[in-house]
């Protein structure tokens, strides 16, 4: 499969499937993607963020070796939404190494707090947000603080629910 040409013959769940299943759990193909992802021009770039985020569900032990990059594409501002929601779906659902602790809880807190944002992309810096609490409860105030305005403003029902689900976990 010409990877590449895959992946611009056809933005659709289908596709999506067709090319996450031929990569699997080879290595190869994955850095292939990864490549692509990292290196390509903003559509292939796009249409490929849906893609890692579908292999790091199957395969998170494949992505340890890139997460600090995927940390560094958070800081492209240029980058299409689709980049920075797939990256931070990796992030909500994968085991994050104690290094990239700090900048991914940056990220996050810029995130939660851009109204610009993607609701989707909020509310998974949310959940990663959440869990970074159990570590640094130091981080608690200021993260109960930004949710409990945001859900005064705020009426997606997803980010809603998603906000009084990490609030109550706060709780003492």
């Amino acid at each position: 499969m010409n990877l590449r040409e895959a992946i611009l013959e056809e933005h659709s769940k289908a596709q999506t499937k067709k090319i996450t299943d031929w990569i699997g759990a080879d290595v190869k193909r994955l850095d292939a993607l990864m490549n692509l992802f990292m290196n390509d021009e903003y559509r292939v770039v796009q249409r490929s963020a849906w893609m890692i985020s579908e292999i790091a569900k199957m395969h998170p032990e494949m992505f340890e070796k890139y997460l600090p990059a995927l940390v560094q594409k958070l800081e492209d501002k240029g980058a299409h939404n689709a980049v920075k929601r797939n990256i931070l779906r990796i992030f909500d659902t994968i085991d994050l190494p104690e290094p990239l602790h700090g900048p991914i809880m940056h990220h996050c807190f810029e995130t939660l707090e851009n109204v610009n944002e993607t609701l989707a992309a909020r509310a998974f810096s949310i959940g990663i947000l959440s869990r970074l609490t159990k570590i640094y409860p130091e981080i608690s105030n200021e993260f109960k603080m930004i949710l409990e305005d945001y859900l005064q403003h705020e009426s997606a029902p997803s980010f809603k629910s998603r906000a009084n689900k990490a609030l109550k976990q706060m709780k003492p």
